[in-house]
C-alpha cells in the first residue's frame, strides 16, 4: 500500500507540475487561456481512452509489471514536456501541436495507474477493509498534490520551467526501481507474508485465476447492469470539479485571486492537504458504514456525504470576497470530492473481485472525459460569463454525481458464478492490513 502511495504521488507530480508551470509557458510562448485549456486536456484525452486497456491488462497478465512498463512510458513524455518547444515535430506543426502529442503521451502512460492500483488492492485487502485500502491511491493524491505546487514553482523561480519537468521524469527511474524490486501481484507470492496474514487476507475474497488464465471480463453484464451506469456517470460528474483543481486552480489563484507566484505555490497545495486528510478518513467512514448499515447502503451514504459536501462547498467558497477563505473552502471543496472518491474505487471491488482491473479502468475513463470537459469548459465559461460561474457549474455537477450513485447497488457482484450479495460479518476482532 505504501508504493501503490508512491507511485500515486508521482503521477500527481507528473499531471499537475503543467499546472503549475502553464503561467509561464502562457507568458513565454504567447499561448491564450483557451489553448491552455486545449493543451491541459490533451493528457486527460490519453488517460481516458487508455484506462480500461490497462486495466484489461492487469487483469490479463499481472498489475505489477503493466505499471512497471507505465511509470517508464509517462516518465519519458514527462521529461519531454520540457523539450516540447523545440521537438523537430514542434518546428513541423507548431509548439502547441508539439505539447498535445507529448502530454497525450504522459496520459497514456498514467492510465495503467488506477486500475492495476485497484487491482492491487483486491488481492491485498481483506474484504472488510476495501474502502481504506482505495484510500491510499487518493492519499498519494493529496500527497503529490500538496508538494507539487511548491516544489515545482521553487524549481521555476531558481531555474526554469524547462527544468521541473526534468526532474519530475528523474524522479520516475527512483520509483520504478523500488516498485520492480519489492512489489508482488498479490500477498501469494510475496515472500515475507506468512501463512496466518494469507489465511486473513483470503477471508471474503473469491478464489480469481492467476495473471493469463481465465475468460475475458463480462462485458455484456457490465453494460446492462444499472449499478455500472450509476457508477461510471457518477464518477464523470466526479472527475468534472477535481480537474478543476488539477488544471486551473493555480492558475486562478494568480490572475484571479491575485496572488503572488511564491503565495500560489503556497496556497496552491491546500486543497492536497485537504484530500491528504479526507480521502483516508473517506475509506475508514465507507468501510465502518458498510459494517453497520451493509454494503449498498453503506457505500451510497458514503459517496453521497462526499459529494454533496464538497458541491456545497465550491458554491459558497466561488462567491466569497476574501481570498483566504474562499481558498480554505474551495480546498475542503476538494477534499471532501476524495472522501468520495474512495467509495467509488471500493466498489469496483465489491461489484467485481476478478475483473476488479476491468470495471475500475471502464469506471475511470468516465471519470476522465469529465476531466477532459473540465478545463475546456471551465476556460469557456471564465472567459464568456466569469469564474465564480465556472465553479457553481462544477458545483451542480457534484451534487449530481451523489444523486447517481444512488443508483448503485454494491451488494450485487457481476463475477460469473458469485452469490447475488455477499455482506461482511457485522463483527470480527481481526487487524486492519
Amino acid at each position: 500500500m505504501f508504493c501503490i502511495t508512491l507511485v500515486t504521488m508521482l503521477t500527481y507530480l507528473d499531471r499537475l507540475n503543467l499546472g503549475i508551470a502553464g503561467k509561464y509557458i502562457q507568458d513565454e510562448l504567447a499561448l491564450s487561456t483557451q489553448t491552455m485549456g486545449w493543451i491541459f486536456s490533451a493528457f486527460v484525452v490519453g488517460y481516458a481512452l487508455f484506462q480500461v486497456p490497462g486495466g484489461w491488462a492487469g487483469d490479463r497478465y499481472g498489475a505489477k509489471n503493466v505499471l512497471t512498463i507505465a511509470i517508464l512510458l509517462w516518465s519519458l513524455f514527462t521529461a519531454l514536456t520540457g523539450l516540447a518547444p523545440d521537438l523537430a515535430f514542434g518546428r513541423w506543426f507548431g509548439v502547441v501541436t508539439a505539447f498535445l502529442v507529448v502530454r497525450f503521451m504522459v496520459g497514456v502512460g498514467e492510465a495503467a495507474n488506477s486500475p492495476n492500483a485497484a487491482k492491487i488492492v483486491s488481492n491485498w485487502m481483506g474484504a472488510e477493509h476495501r474502502g481504506i485500502g482505495s484510500s491510499f491511491t487518493t492519499l498519494g493524491i493529496g500527497l503529490g498534490g500538496a508538494i507539487t505546487p511548491p516544489l515545482i514553482a521553487w524549481v521555476m523561480l531558481h531555474f526554469q520551467w524547462r527544468s521541473s519537468f526534468y526532474l519530475s521524469g528523474l524522479l520516475g527511474l527512483f520509483v520504478v526501481l523500488l516498485w520492480e524490486g519489492y512489489v508482488t501481484n498479490s500477498p501469494e507470492e510475496h515472500t515475507n507474508v506468512n501463512s496466518q496474514e494469507l489465511k486473513l487476507i483470503q477471508e471474503g475474497r473469491q478464489p480469481r485465476p492467476k495473471a493469463g488464465g481465465g475468460a475475458g471480463p463480462p462485458w455484456h453484464k457490465m453494460i446492462s447492469s444499472v449499478s455500472v451506469w450509476g457508477l461510471v456517470l457518477g464518477y464523470f460528474c466526479q472527475g468534472y470539479p477535481i480537474y478543476f483543481f488539477h488544471t486551473w486552480f493555480f492558475i486562478y489563484l494568480i490572475r484571479v485571486r491575485h496572488l503572488s507566484i511564491g503565495q500560489g505555490g503556497f496556497w496552491g497545495a491546500a486543497p492536497y492537504i485537504a484530500i491528504t486528510v479526507l480521502a483516508p478518513l473517506g475509506g475508514l467512514f465507507s468501510d465502518f458504514a458498510v459494517r453497520k448499515i451493509g454494503k449498498r447502503a453503506g457505500r451510497r451514504i458514503s459517496a453521497c456525504c462526499g459529494m454533496f459536501a464538497s458541491g456545497i462547498l465550491l458554491w459558497i467558497g466561488s462567491a466569497m470576497s476574501s481570498s483566504t477563505g474562499a481558498i480554505l473552502l474551495l480546498a475542503a471543496a476538494a477534499g471532501f470530492n476524495m472522501f468520495a472518491t474512495a467509495t467509488f474505487w471500493a466498489t469496483c471491488i465489491d461489484l467485481t473481485q476478478e475483473y476488479t482491473g476491468s470495471l475500475s479502468g471502464l469506471m475511470n475513463t468516465f471519470g476522465n472525459l469529465g476531466g477532459w470537459l473540465s478545463p475546456v469548459l471551465t476556460a469557456y465559461i471564465a472567459t464568456r460569463i466569469s469564474w465564480n460561474s465556472a465553479l457553481d457549474c462544477a458545483s451542480i455537477v457534484s451534487i449530481v454525481s451523489g444523486l447517481l450513485f444512488l443508483l448503485v447497488k454494491a451488494d450485487r457482484s457481476l463475477d460469473p458464478q458469485a452469490p447475488s450479495t455477499r455482506e461482511p460479518a457485522r463483527s470480527r476482532a481481526v487487524p486492519a492490513l
